[in-house]
């Protein structure tokens, strides 16, 4: 019997604008020894995709021509290869982690290894093969389009909250920005392990979704653009412990004015730009002996812990909009507009 028909969207060398996607067929791809290949049901988008399909230098690194874009996905196992974990489990529901980097510090994630960027492709496709390692099953009875929202976003969020919890979040104040799929997540993590969330978005409605997720303070920062100042106010001078900071330098000197006197700054999200940095930063940063850390990336034993966490509670991905396969372009527009209110998923196979 013949492969089956690899559908796939690739970026054409000169691409930058989401237009210049390409729907095209592959090769379907053969697993090699331990591991598996995967028929995908959905792939989520991240704005690392935005940035490497249209070629922006935000985004290191250089990219093969007709790469398959996206780091997220879900789907089934479909068949093995030799000395595969997985062997006698096809049909398995699995969620893919999307890099080689499996446990330990950062110094284990291999930028030139994630999937939808470099050399790799990624999972805006029918089949993927993937190492075992970077298989990890998926929540019971969730559908594809859960499945595929968990990560990036959600691993992100969870790998910067959950660094910041010795000793517990109860008592503690985390600030969010905006209602992207990592602030989305950051605020059910940080809800569900007792901190007090306060959020921050651009319009009313955004704001009642991220009341629903568990934020209880909320700050339209269009209304008040100097959210920083309600924070502290908020907080009776205080500041906050730990500042999800997505939107990037535009925003990074209101959120450390926002955080208390040794408290976090985890920067997720690039955004926004900036020419330079303020002269206010150094100062701000070394008498309040504040951190900043960049958050790059997550581990498979940083997934697989996310993922079990996500099931036990419940804590499902914040779904915005689902498109159907050949509508992948659009999807890559509306994320261009950078206003959906979690996740965007493209639909790939049936379930």
């Amino acid at each position: 019997m013949p492969p089956p028909p690899n559908l796939a969207w690739t970026i054409p060398p000169h691409s930058t604008s989401p237009q210049h996607l390409t729907l095209t067929t592959l090769a379907t791809p053969t697993p090699g020894p331990h591991q598996s290949l995967i028929h995908l049901t959905a792939a989520s988008l991240n704005y690392r995709d935005l940035l490497i399909t249209t070629h922006s230098p935000s985004y290191p690194g250089l990219h093969k021509p007709h790469l398959v874009p996206c780091a997220d996905g879900a789907g089934t196992i479909l068949s093995t290869g030799p000395d595969s974990a997985f062997a006698g489990r096809e049909g398995l529901a699995v969620v893919v982690h999307p890099n080689t980097w499996l446990r330990g510090d950062i110094r284990g994630l291999k930028s030139g290894e994630i999937l939808g960027g470099a050399s790799v492709d990624g999972t805006l496709q029918t089949y993927v093969v993937v190492d075992d390692e970077q298989v990890i099953v998926a929540p019971a009875g969730w559908t594809g389009v859960e499945c595929a929202g968990l990560l990036t976003a959600g691993a992100s969020a969870w790998a910067a909250v959950r660094g910041w919890m010795d000793g517990g979040l109860v008592g503690k104040w985390v600030l969010t920005q905006g209602t992207g799929g990592v602030s989305c997540a950051a605020i059910q993590i940080a809800a569900r392990l007792g901190a007090t969330v306060v959020a921050t978005s651009s319009s009313d409605e955004k704001l009642e979704t991220a009341r629903a997720l568990g934020a209880k303070y909320l700050i339209n920062y269009k209304k008040t653009p100097k959210w920083e100042e309600e924070v502290l106010r908020i907080t009776e001078g205080k500041g906050v412990d730990h500042v999800i900071e997505v939107a990037g330098a535009q925003t990074l000197m209101q959120s450390v004015a926002a955080t208390r006197p040794g408290g976090l700054i985890s920067i997720i999200g690039i955004l926004t730009d900036a020419d330079t940095i303020p002269a206010a930063f150094v100062p701000a940063m070394l008498f309040g002996a504040k951190i900043v850390k960049g958050i790059m990336g997550f581990s498979r034993d940083a997934s697989a812990e996310w993922i079990r966490f996500s099931e036990a509670n419940g804590i499902k991905p914040v779904v915005a909009q689902v498109f159907e396969f050949d509508q992948a372009i659009e999807a890559f527009e509306t994320l261009q507009k950078q206003n959906a209110v979690g996740k965007l998923v493209v639909k790939i196979g049936t379930e």
